[in-house]
C-alpha cells in the first residue's frame, strides 16, 4: 500500500476566488497551455472535489513532467471525494517514480492504492462511523505527458475533446471517457454479465435504473457496503444492507476504464466535468460555448449555461435560481465542477519553458449567497 499523502481539500496556492456558492479560477497556466476552472455548490455540503497539478509527475527529479487533472464527484457525503483529492495524485507520483514514466499501468496502480487506502480507513472507523461504508465517489483523471493524454475513469463524470475539423473552422466534440452509469445500456449489460445469477443486480426505481435499487453508478472509489461483505451488517443502516447471497463477488468495481490518446495539432482543448454539467449540456453544446467565448472565465461560463438550462427545465428564471440556498438548490441541479484545459501544440511538442509547479484545488466552497 502506498503511504498516504495529505493536502488541504480547498484550493492550494492557486489564487482561486470564492463568490457565494461559486469557487473559480478564471485563467491559469499549465505546462501545455492555459486552463480555466470553476465549481458551483448545490448540496448542503459540497461533494465535488477537483484538482489540477502541473509540473513534476513523480517524486524523482528525473521523472516525467506534465499536467494532471482530476474531477471527483462524491455521493453519500464528501469523505471519499476529499480523500481522493488528498491522496490520488500522491499515489500516482509514487508509482511514476517507481516506473520512471506515466503509463496505463501507473494510473491503474494509483486508483487501486487509493481505493485500498480508503477501504482501510472505513474499516478503522467502522464502529464509530459506520456510515463511511456508504460514502463513495466517481473519479475522472487525465494526465498530459510527452505528447500523450492518459484518461482513467470510474463513474459518470466525462472528459470531452474539442477538435477542429480539417478544412473547416468547426470544432467537433469527442467524448474520451467511458461512463459507468446503470442508465447506460452497456453498463447494465456489463453488470448482468458479471452477476448472471442475480436478476435484481439492476432494477428500475422511480424511472431510473439503479444497482440493487440503491445507486446509479456501476464503478466507484469507496462504497464499501457494495464491495465487502464485512460492511454489509449492523451498525450500517438497514436501507444499505443486502442479502448475503448478493455478495458472491463485489457488486461495484473500482477498476478504471483506461484510454491513451496521441494529441494532434488540431486538438484544441479538453473539458473535464462532473455529471452535473452533462445533465444540462450535450458534449457538442459545451464545445461550441468554449469555441465561441473568451478563454478568461470559460469554466464559469459553462456552469452558467448549465444553470440556465436547469432553470428553464423548471420553468423558472435564472435570476430566481441564483437566489436559492445550498441544500434546497440540490432539487434543481447537482454540484458542478468544470475544468477546461487548452492545448498549445508548440508546447506539447516539447518547446515549453514552464519549469515551476502548480497546484489548484476546487471544492470546499463556504456556504453563502448564490453567485451572480
Amino acid at each position: 500500500m502506498v503511504k498516504s499523502c495529505w493536502k488541504p481539500s480547498v484550493e492550494g496556492d492557486s489564487g482561486g476566488r470564492v463568490d457565494g456558492l461559486l469557487w473559480y479560477k478564471d485563467l491559469g497556466q499549465h505546462v501545455y497551455g492555459e486552463f480555466s476552472m470553476a465549481v458551483i455548490q448545490a448540496n448542503s455540503l459540497i461533494e465535488d472535489q477537483s484538482q489540477l497539478e502541473s509540473g513534476p509527475l513523480s517524486s524523482s527529479s528525473s521523472g516525467p513532467y506534465g499536467t494532471f487533472i482530476g474531477v471527483y464527484d462524491g455521493h453519500g457525503g464528501a469523505k471519499a471525494s476529499r480523500f481522493i483529492n488528498d491522496n490520488l495524485f500522491c499515489n500516482l507520483k509514487s508509482f511514476a517514480s517507481e516506473h520512471q514514466e506515466i503509463s496505463i499501468n501507473v494510473l491503474r496502480k494509483a486508483f487501486s492504492a487509493t481505493e485500498e487506502s480508503f477501504l482501510s480507513l472505513v474499516r478503522k472507523q467502522w464502529i464509530g462511523k459506520p456510515q463511511m461504508a456508504s460514502v463513495g465517489s466517481c473519479c475522472l483523471t487525465g494526465v498530459i505527458c510527452n505528447g500523450l493524454l492518459f484518461i482513467a475513469n470510474v463513474g459518470d463524470s466525462r472528459v470531452v475533446l474539442g477538435r477542429s475539423e480539417r478544412g473547416t473552422k468547426e470544432l467537433i466534440a469527442m467524448q474520451l471517457s467511458t461512463e459507468h452509469n446503470a442508465n447506460i445500456d452497456a453498463a447494465r449489460e456489463e453488470l448482468r454479465s458479471l452477476h448472471p445469477h442475480d436478476p435484481q443486480i439492476v432494477v428500475m426505481k422511480h424511472k431510473v435504473w439503479r444497482v440493487k435499487g440503491l445507486i446509479q453508478i456501476t464503478r466507484s472509489i469507496g462504497d464499501a457496503y457494495l464491495k465487502k461483505l464485512e460492511f454489509n451488517k449492523e451498525p450500517l443502516l438497514p436501507k444499505f444492507r443486502l442479502p448475503k447471497e448478493s455478495f458472491q463477488k463485489p457488486i461495484l468495481s473500482a477498476e478504471p476504464s483506461l484510454l491513451v490518446h496521441k494529441l494532434r495539432p488540431d486538438d484544441q482543448f479538453l473539458i473535464f466535468a462532473s455529471d452535473g454539467l452533462w445533465e444540462h449540456l450535450s458534449s457538442q453544446e459545451a464545445v461550441k460555448i468554449v469555441q465561441s467565448s473568451p478563454r478568461n472565465g470559460i469554466a464559469r461560463r459553462l456552469i452558467k449555461a448549465a444553470l440556465k438550462e436547469a432553470a428553464k427545465k423548471r420553468e423558472m428564471r435564472y435570476s430566481d435560481l441564483k437566489k436559492i440556498d445550498e441544500g434546497v438548490r440540490r432539487h434543481f441541479h447537482d454540484d458542478i465542477t468544470v475544468i477546461v484545459v487548452f492545448l498549445d501544440p508548440h508546447l506539447i511538442n516539447g518547446s515549453s519553458s514552464y519549469n515551476s509547479s502548480l497546484t489548484t484545488k476546487g471544492g470546499g466552497v463556504p456556504a453563502a449567497a448564490a453567485f451572480s
